[in-house]
């Protein structure tokens, strides 16, 4: 694998945990809203993220090893736990029966998704940085 392909790598999860920071925010802004209606409610997201498999088995069943294999985000889902419903009549935005209907976000689990995709953005740009002063001193070795 060349050096180069290391930014690659590094790029892709760069763009992947910017993606899932990007919905958890969205999570997190949506966790309070209040809606009247079970079709109208936020509810929480998620990315679903993927090696490049079809790409690596490729590479190893043609012996190259000259190409990267990165993270692909296959989309983004509607997680399918229950939504909050809560009876509370003389709430202006409760339906006829008196329900209000609150997301089906967990602002804890949020939280946590939000340090971890954080901190693995962190690291791919730490690895990239890391490349990228192994190039540098490479070329520093042909000047003397």
């Amino acid at each position: 694998m060349s050096l180069y392909n290391v930014f690659d790598i590094a790029g892709s999860g760069m763009s992947a945990q910017n993606i899932r920071l990007n919905t958890t925010a969205s999570n997190i802004s949506n966790a309070n809203s209040i809606s009247s209606s079970q079709d109208k409610v936020y509810r929480a997201r998620h990315p679903v993220f993927a090696a490049e498999l079809n790409k690596a088995n490729d590479l190893q069943s043609s012996n190259a090893a000259a190409s990267s294999v990165g993270v692909k985000v296959l989309g983004i889902v509607e997680s399918d736990k229950p939504l909050q419903v809560e009876y509370s009549p003389n709430h202006p935005s409760a339906d006829k029966d008196g329900y209000i209907y609150k997301p089906n976000v967990n602002v804890v689990e949020e939280m946590a998704n939000m340090i971890s995709a954080s901190r693995s953005y962190q690291t791919n740009v730490q690895v990239a940085d890391a490349a990228k002063q192994m190039l540098s001193k490479t070329l520093l070795l042909g000047q003397r």
